[in-house]
């Protein structure tokens, strides 16, 4: 009974060592580790300040909203903080910083604009002319178009291919280079600054300000998108863009093989206009001012060429211009059009209606 015993002993310890063994080696084979996930880092939201006396939000200090934390984020692509010194409600918001040609302020295309009342209108205008899309008391804003005119056509096609700005003292031009053949990665933006040609390296977020601090222009994507800052007054989103084959096609715009016909995207935020303010942008701000393009038309086109024509880029000799920075504007902040900034505007059928 002894031996039987030790000997049943002897095999369930040498099976005991082969079950450990067993166990051990799977272990190391699966090699399995338990291993926490990482708790979500919460983005750092920025605080912003508006600086500006004449604002309702002077001095407070504004906190980003989450789902845009920076002003300037690292991916073009994502939305920017914003924060509208001269909206009543005084919050931070998010908004794209490319122009978006359904909102208002916008002047896109085959030149179609969406005015400070929310009503879409076309203004064609003529090729190699110039005309004022903003003129106010302290602002002036005229736009350079460029064209053709295909055999048969009573009147041109057009684009805005550059834009020129007169405040205070300064003048400042933004302009899209002709060129033969488009390609995205080759910059076609051409800057000037009282009469000098500005440089802005290429690269998201590159800036320049000018010395007295009243103009700013920063890169909002490596080439042809920019914003530009002027001080207390407006701040205008740009894109350079050709005109494409298909709208060519589409359009039966004939573009010839030698010019891709770059020009601008564009949208306006203004702050602070007068009520006198005047241009063929400028005008639809006004609070009296009744829009003669009716909504629900698919391509209502308004006049005024005559009384808009400027002589040069950098002129304010329209017959209606009222471009005097001596001058104090009525500076009425409460009126009606300064909340114009923040419609919506959708697309739908035959033009665009906008709503608060």
């Amino acid at each position: 009974m002894r031996m039987f015993s030790a000997k049943t002993l002897l095999i369930v310890l040498f099976l005991q060592a082969l079950l450990v063994s067993m166990v051990t080696e799977a272990a190391s084979a699966n090699n399995v580790k338990r291993v926490k996930p990482p708790k979500p880092v919460k983005p750092v939201q920025e605080l912003l300040t508006c600086k500006s006396r004449k604002s309702r939000c002077f001095m407070k200090r504004i906190k980003c909203p989450v789902e845009c934390p920076k002003v300037k984020p690292k991916n073009p692509k994502d939305k920017a903080c914003f924060l509208d010194c001269y909206s009543p409600k005084c919050e931070a918001v998010c908004k794209s910083r490319k122009p978006n040609c359904n909102g208002p302020g916008a002047a896109c295309y085959d030149p179609r604009f969406i005015g400070g009342d929310g009503i879409v209108f076309y203004f064609h205008g003529k090729r190699n002319e110039h005309f004022s899309l903003i003129s106010d008391s302290d602002l002036q804003i005229n736009a350079r178009f460029i064209g053709l005119r295909p055999e048969g056509r009573t009147r041109d096609y057009t684009w805005i291919q550059a834009l020129g700005f007169k405040f205070g003292h300064h003048n400042f031009t933004l302009e899209a280079a002709r060129t033969q053949k488009w390609d995205d990665d080759v910059d076609r933006i051409k800057l000037s600054y009282d009469g000098k040609e500005l440089f802005i390296p290429e690269g998201h977020s590159s800036e320049w300000n000018s010395p007295e601090g009243d103009i700013q222009v920063e890169r909002t994507a490596t080439t042809n998108s920019l914003t530009v800052n002027v001080l207390d007054l407006a701040e205008i989103s740009v894109n350079v863009i050709p005109v494409s084959e298909e709208d060519s096609k589409i359009h039966n715009y004939q573009i010839p093989t030698n010019d891709s016909f770059a020009h601008l995207e564009v949208q306006f935020r203004f702050f602070g206009l007068s009520s006198k303010v005047e241009g063929i942008l400028g005008r639809t701000y006004r609070p009296d001012f009744e829009n003669p393009a009716k909504p629900g038309v698919a391509m209502p086109v308004v006049g005024g060429d005559d009384k808009y024509k400027t002589s040069s880029l950098l002129a304010a000799d329209c017959a209606l211009c009222v471009f005097s920075p001596k001058e104090i504007k009525d500076g009425n902040h409460d009126s009606p059009m300064m909340e114009y900034g923040m419609l919506d505007c959708t697309g739908g059928g035959n033009g665009i209606i906008c709503k608060k």
